[in-house]
């Protein structure tokens, strides 16, 4: 009975997570209207689309996959070194002749099989998430770097370009890719019985295995998603660039690991929302820009992304009555 319990407590609406929610909209909104009357070039077309937009939509994508490995518990630093392997990769195959759309598909594989790599050393050799993503981010960026010889791979292909970096209907295509990705995570996440798996092992994973459920199955998938969703963003980084380094996604995980946190998710597990992750990656992404604008040095912006994250953890802590 208690473990019939634990799986339905994730089915019902988590109000503080709404209210969280409802915060960071208004802080957005808030800002975003006094920015517009004190910075005299933030509330443009050209700047919320290109300075914020662009920015929050590679974050977004991330900061999906990330979440969903939050919310079992654990942690993925590998995703910006997992983004620099299958961008080179990707894009080598392309330089080479290999139709876009099959050197897309290896790309996604590769990110897929590092996410694999590291659930398994987290869920079958029982290491512990920080740990094994410390390692596997130092490996796979060892790998993107030997791969390129630390050479960029450049001219990339103009039908690519368009598809992942072009536009649709007047709007870019990283933002119309992020906001189905958005909307596609938050089904999986609330309306499938593997979103509410995932939920309910952050929860409490030992009443999931009593339950019948296999938890290293459904914890190591939260990786292959958080791999997948790095490549993504990876290539449609490429695609805008039109070149890939070994050295793209430095930090990424860092900014991911702020927008989820920001966002509601708890890095004690048990909750975390791809809403919440796209308003934190917003939030974040309108704040560096407007501390751009003001010519603000790069080290007090990281000051200030720092603050945010202390203060989204501290506020999640007393939330959670702990």
């Amino acid at each position: 009975m208690q473990q019939v319990t634990q799986m339905q407590a994730t089915k019902r609406p988590n109000v503080l997570q709404q209210v969280r929610e409802a915060g960071i909209l208004a802080v957005l909104l808030l800002g975003a209207l006094i920015f517009s009357f004190t910075v005299p070039s933030f509330f443009t077309v050209d700047n919320v689309i290109s300075g914020i937009g662009l920015s929050a939509a590679i974050n977004t994508v991330v900061a999906i996959g990330l979440t969903y490995v939050i919310i079992t518990g654990g942690i993925d630093l590998s995703v910006g070194s997992v983004a620099a392997l299958a961008a080179v990769i990707g894009a080598d195959l392309m330089q080479r002749g290999t139709p876009a759309l099959l050197a897309v598909l290896i790309a996604l594989a590769v990110g897929a099989l590092a996410g694999l790599i590291n659930g398994l050393l987290v869920t079958r050799v029982k290491l512990a998430p920080f740990i094994v993503t410390l390692g596997t981010m130092t490996f796979y960026r060892g790998l993107a770097l030997s791969y390129t010889n630390g050479q960029p791979i450049l001219s990339m292909p103009d039908g690519f370009k368009q598809a992942l970096g072009g536009t649709v209907a007047g709007l870019p295509m990283p933002l119309v890719i992020a906001v189905l990705l958005v909307i596609l995570g938050s089904l999986l996440l609330r309306y499938t019985k593997t979103g509410q798996y995932i939920l309910a092992i952050g929860g409490n994973a030992e009443a999931v295995r009593l339950s019948g459920i296999n938890v290293s199955r459904y914890t190591t998938l939260t990786y292959v998603i958080s791999g997948v969703m790095a490549a993504v963003a990876a290539l449609v980084l490429v695609a805008q660039l039109g070149a890939a380094e070994p050295i793209l996604g430095n930090g990424w995980e860092l900014n991911a690991i702020a927008a989820a946190v920001v966002g509601g998710a708890s890095l004690s597990g048990g909750k975390g929302n791809i809403v919440g992750a796209l308003l934190g990656a917003l939030l974040l992404s309108m704040l560096q820009n407007v501390l751009t604008l003001l010519n603000v040095q790069a080290f007090y912006q990281m000051l200030a992304t720092g603050l945010i994250i202390i203060g989204a953890m501290v506020i999640d802590r007393y939330t959670r009555g702990e």
